[in-house]
């Protein structure tokens, strides 16, 4: 498995307007994309901070994975995705390397990439992602 590097970080947030005018602000970031990925119960936004990119969550409601790092959390960084050739094949190795995985197989995520969660415990605390393309 060949990971190219870091697809984007993705940060937890209460008013999804607002992130995106703060980071525009603070950071320059420009928006590339925004939309509901209803099967993570998320509207999300990417923001591109010079060749960098963040991804910017809001929950749909209380009872979603967001939504309840949120109440546990607050805002705040969520997750870290590694951008890999082919999602179905990482998480085969992965699954080979005893990694605990919160998904067996790919799922969609933003931008119509295929994506998977590596559960926190596997990678010292952090949730981590994995997708391909884009």
């Amino acid at each position: 498995m060949t990971f190219r590097g870091v697809h984007h970080v993705g940060f937890a947030v209460t008013d999804l307007d607002e992130a995106v005018e703060t980071y525009g602000l603070l950071f320059g970031a420009t928006l590339e994309h925004r939309d509901a990925v209803a099967e993570q119960g998320v509207e999300a936004a990417s923001v591109l901070v010079g060749a960098s990119r963040i991804e910017l969550l809001v929950p749909t409601g209380d009872d979603t994975p967001v939504g309840r790092f949120l109440a546990k959390r607050g805002p705040g960084m969520h997750h870290v995705a590694y951008e890999v050739d082919d999602v179905g094949a990482a998480i085969d190795e992965l699954t080979a390397e005893g990694a605990e995985l919160i998904d067996e197989s790919p799922r969609q995520g933003l931008f119509g990439l295929e994506v998977a969660f590596i559960h926190p415990d596997a990678v010292h605390g952090v949730l981590a992602e994995i997708v391909s393309g884009g």
